[in-house]
């Protein structure tokens, strides 16, 4: 079974009575009475990073992936707790001053403090990460409207093709190589757009898992349906060369994932307002589709083509 059906069927019936864990179905924890909202993520090597040979990297990229849970929610994050488990390979002198010195960056970068966690020796090299922030409200990723739009900030696709470059299934030269992997480890996070969303924004969720299954993700309790143009979707100029040369799917890179911007909904009366008020914080916001719920599947649309079927190869977990 994946993920979600394991937590459906084995934990949500523990929170019935805990209204803070948002049904085991949100990014986040979200106490109302205290304005707390906390995330957790665990990151195992081989499963959510290749290896550990650019310990630098990778810190970063994780400590990113876990906060990218609070600020798709319009939270800023405060505070970070961290376990790790390695070896004395992983471990090293070496690798922990290039832990302590990565971390540091993030900090500042971020504003977040690192405030406590927990070390174990393993073989494999696994960390988890807690992310609190306080907020008065967040933006859930279940309350979408029929006829919202849908709204994606800044660019998706370049970090799979840096995946497929570390990989070495794709050989470019190195300046193309190094733009993509950087994608790959280095995600711009929408920081700008994230207090914003509690503006306009009647769900979010973060692109970790695939846009179209984030998307899925985002709808899975509403009864409604996404209709999404894939020519609209947004992706760098440097994918666009890549595909044009290539002669490869748009569709393949932009749903694996790893992205870490940010998928929202919101009524289609604030059209004109959003992508002025972007326009103006020269931030990059695009609107791709909008959901319905006189449809029968999810949709996606090329031009004046319909595909056969609604693209949903997303990242998940199978136990």
């Amino acid at each position: 079974m994946d993920e979600f059906t394991l937590i459906e069927k084995y934990f949500k019936i523990l929170t019935y009575n805990n209204p803070a864990a948002l049904d085991l179905n949100d990014d986040v924890f979200f106490d109302k009475k205290r304005n707390v909202v906390v995330s957790m993520d665990t990151y195992v090597e081989g499963v959510h990073f290749l290896n550990f040979r650019k310990p630098d990297l990778v810190i970063k990229k994780i400590v990113r992936s876990s906060i990218s849970d609070l600020y798709c929610k319009g939270v800023k994050p405060k505070f970070i707790f961290i376990g790790a488990s390695g070896n004395n390979n992983s471990f090293s002198k070496k690798n922990l001053n290039i832990i302590s010195k990565s971390l540091k960056e993030e900090q500042k970068k971020y504003g977040i403090k690192l405030s406590g966690g927990d070390t174990t020796k393993s073989n494999k090299t696994i960390f988890t990460i807690m992310s609190l922030g306080y907020s008065k409200k967040i933006v859930q990723r279940n309350k979408c409207k029929n006829g919202d739009d849908i709204y994606v900030t800044g660019n998706v696709g370049d970090s799979y093709l840096g995946l497929q470059i570390l990989k070495k299934k794709v050989l470019l030269n190195k300046n193309q190589s190094n733009y993509f992997i950087n994608k790959y480890y280095l995600p711009d996070l929408p920081i700008k757009i994230s207090p914003n969303l509690l503006k306009f924004a009647n769900s979010s969720i973060d692109i970790s898992d695939g846009l179209f299954g984030d998307l899925s993700k985002l709808i899975n309790k509403s009864k409604l349906f996404y209709k999404v143009d894939l020519n609209k979707v947004p992706i760098s100029i440097n994918l666009r060369k890549y595909l044009s040369k290539s002669k490869k799917k748009k569709i393949n890179f932009i749903s694996k994932g790893d992205d870490y911007q940010i998928i929202f909904t919101s009524p289609k009366s604030n059209r004109n307002y959003i992508q002025k008020f972007f326009k103006k914080m020269n931030q990059k916001v695009t609107l791709i589709g909008n959901l319905t719920k006189d449809a029968r599947n999810n949709e996606i649309i090329e031009g004046n083509k319909r595909l056969k079927h609604a693209y949903n190869e997303a990242y998940s977990h199978n136990f």
